[in-house]
């Protein structure tokens, strides 16, 4: 059964499916001391939904596994305007909802009388533990989840089931002693939480073009929405001859890169056109005048063009 869903799921066109037990997360506590420490900002959703967070039976009663899948984005930058890979094209909410909802459809074939429920950043649900603890990857300095073999340019989708599975074998790997992302960070907002790393929100250009509203308090490096500087040097996401998916680029045509203007021309983008032009795409979330802002911000900031140099390389890179 649980090879007839995974098959299914590369079908629909995910890249990895894996299963794990929908026992409460294991990293409540990191989270606790993170929002404790005021890294989320004014993400007050993350405080008042912790305790949802703390039992996937919240988010579906009798859920017994969490069906992990992930889906690949990446694809070249644009040069015309800085906007993170990952909001280039359709806004990837639809695009994955659509093939969770095809992957359900199979699941009610397989396992009649189950119960199932979707999870694509819709709900108070920690994906990425859930994904680290199906095989999909482990956690990265930047607090993304990386694959050994794949990179982190890869969104994350859920199904909690009431269906019983055999969990697969959680990742392995780390970083090691590099800390490329560190040192990249325009902002320095990756920070050490123990023996851990964490993002300060506060600091994290992705959250300040993005989340925050109002001026913008530290410059953004030319960003107009979101931020991808600590995966662009990270040496898993580098290509090598021996690991050929790292550099992979999408195959979802949904994901291809719609016609975005330069940055000057989205500093004085009428409403009428900011409508039309993100309609369906991720960007929409930062508002109409959150991207004007970011944009005018972007056009007075004097980028870090400091080459980071070669890719440090882990001390340890098991394989997944």
């Amino acid at each position: 059964m649980k090879e007839a869903i995974r098959e299914a799921a590369l079908r629909l066109g995910f890249d990895q499916c894996g299963f794990a037990s929908a026992d409460p997360p294991e990293t409540l506590d990191h989270l606790h001391e993170w929002v404790g420490k005021g890294f989320h900002g004014t993400m007050d959703y993350m405080r008042s939904q912790l305790h949802v967070r703390a039992d996937p039976g919240l988010i579906l009663e009798g859920a017994r596994t969490v069906v992990m899948v992930s889906l690949n984005y990446n694809q070249a930058p644009l040069r015309q305007v800085k906007i993170a890979r990952y909001a280039l094209g359709r806004d990837y909410h639809r695009v994955i909802r659509g093939k969770l909802r095809g992957l359900i459809s199979e699941m009610d074939r397989l396992m009649p009388g189950e119960s199932h429920r979707a999870i694509v950043d819709s709900a108070p649900f920690l994906e990425r533990e859930y994904a680290h603890r199906a095989g999909l990857g482990w956690f990265g300095k930047n607090t993304m989840l990386i694959n050994s073999q794949r990179g982190s340019w890869f969104f994350l989708g859920a199904i909690l089931t009431t269906a019983s599975f055999e969990p697969d074998n959680q990742s392995v790997g780390g970083c090691g002693t590099c800390r490329a992302c560190i040192d990249a960070c325009p902002t320095g907002a990756i920070v050490p939480a123990g023996r851990s790393w964490a993002v300060d929100a506060r600091d994290c250009i992705s959250y300040l073009t993005i989340e925050h509203r109002g001026p913008q308090p530290t410059p953004t490096h030319g960003w107009v929405f979101g931020c991808d500087v600590c995966q662009e040097v990270c040496p898993f996401n580098q290509p090598r001859p021996s690991q050929p998916l790292r550099a992979t680029l999408t195959n979802e045509p949904d994901f291809a890169a719609r016609e975005w203007p330069d940055t000057a021309h989205l500093a004085n983008i009428t409403e009428s056109e900011w409508d039309a032009l993100t309609a369906g795409s991720a960007v929409r979330r930062t508002g109409f005048d959150g991207l004007r802002r970011n944009a005018r911000l972007a056009l007075e900031d004097v980028p870090r063009n400091q080459d980071p140099g070669p890719p440090h390389e882990p001390a340890d890179r098991p394989a997944e």
